[in-house]
């Protein structure tokens, strides 16, 4: 929901050990006041990491009371916002082209906080590796009486200040509307996707993606190669918008991915990774062309877990619905004058 605002209204991917403060270990005993508030936090915590994640956090963390008016940058929890991010920073969303700078994101944020000022999160699954940041969230907010609660990949890259330079956020908006408009929410891209037949019979993959996996990996996702995709992950337990619960069955998992692919043609190139002592998560964007549109803006956020899990973030609202028609469904979210 962070960011929801844009809607109404490329980065290469680095080598942490590349940019400033990369090469260095945090101090204060690898960041434990950020360790104590999320769900498990592993990788490289550098102190331009440990910095980030307390500014994350104390967003997250601080009530909207009055919300601001429409620009009002001077708000308590847009400046708490605004200070995640480096003057210059990018911030980009499914669907849409990157916001640049403060006035852009801040102004942005306020409109977010009026539609929702009750918005919180909590840190879920965290990977830090240097300049780069994987930082998992359950976001929390009200939107027309209706309670909504889903998770987010926050993707950043930093700089030596732990102020974002470039950030990108994957979640599904579909599940801001399948509840609180649902006479015009479409129809879910994954409605009527469930587990089916044996449990797979294939050997358990390994428990996390290595960096020397990651070009096959994209062709695999570029390709559509649903037997590749699959053939890595084993039996793993498939997360993914659209779904009330993991696939198990390899049957499960496979319509889940026909169906995206019978919907979606992307086109990837590689972006940021995470690698963590258990845990790895691996960005693809790039842009995604089917009915509701040509070279869309777009990317999936892959997570590789310790306990089988095997977790896709992205938004599947581009794909079933055009420009015009998203724009009308956020026009249903804002209250009355």
């Amino acid at each position: 929901m962070v960011g929801v605002a844009a809607a109404l209204v490329v980065g290469l991917a680095t080598s942490a050990a590349a940019l400033p403060g990369g090469a260095k270990t945090a101090a204060g005993g690898d960041c434990p006041e950020v360790r104590a508030k999320v769900e498990r936090l592993e990788g490289r915590i550098t102190p331009n990491a440990c910095a980030f994640m307390r500014r994350q956090l104390a967003f997250g963390e601080l009530p909207t009371a009055t919300p601001p008016a429409v620009g009002d940058l001077g708000h308590p929890r847009v400046k708490a916002y605004l200070d995640i991010f480096d003057e210059e920073a990018t911030l980009w969303e499914a669907g849409g082209t990157p916001q640049r700078g403060h006035t852009v994101i801040g102004t942005s944020i306020t409109g977010s906080l009026r539609l929702v000022p009750d918005l919180r999160y909590r840190g879920t699954d965290v990977v830090a590796d240097g300049g780069v940041m994987m930082f998992g969230q359950w976001n929390e907010a009200t939107l027309k009486g209706h309670k909504v609660a889903y998770p987010q990949i926050a993707r950043n890259v930093l700089g030596d200040d732990g102020k974002t330079l470039q950030a990108r956020r994957y979640y599904d908006r579909h599940v801001l509307f399948r509840d609180t408009v649902p006479e015009l929410a479409p129809e879910g891209l994954f409605d009527g996707i469930a587990d089916s037949g044996p449990t797979p019979s294939r050997g358990r993959a390994p428990e996390r993606l290595r960096a020397a996996e990651i070009t096959a990996r994209l062709a695999a996702w570029n390709g559509e190669d649903v037997d590749a995709l699959l053939t890595r992950v084993g039996s793993a337990r498939l997360s993914g918008p659209g779904l009330d619960a993991p696939l198990t069955t390899e049957a499960g998992k496979r319509a889940y991915l026909q169906r995206f692919f019978g919907t979606a043609d992307v086109r990837f190139k590689a972006g940021q990774a995470a690698f963590g002592r258990t845990t790895t998560y691996v960005e693809w964007h790039g842009t995604v062309s089917g009915p509701k549109g040509k070279d869309i803006p777009f990317g999936i956020v892959e997570r590789f877990g310790p306990g089988g899990e095997w977790e896709l973030y992205f938004d599947t609202l581009p794909l079933i619905a055009d420009r015009a028609e998203i724009n009308a469904l956020f026009q249903k979210l804002v209250p009355p004058a």
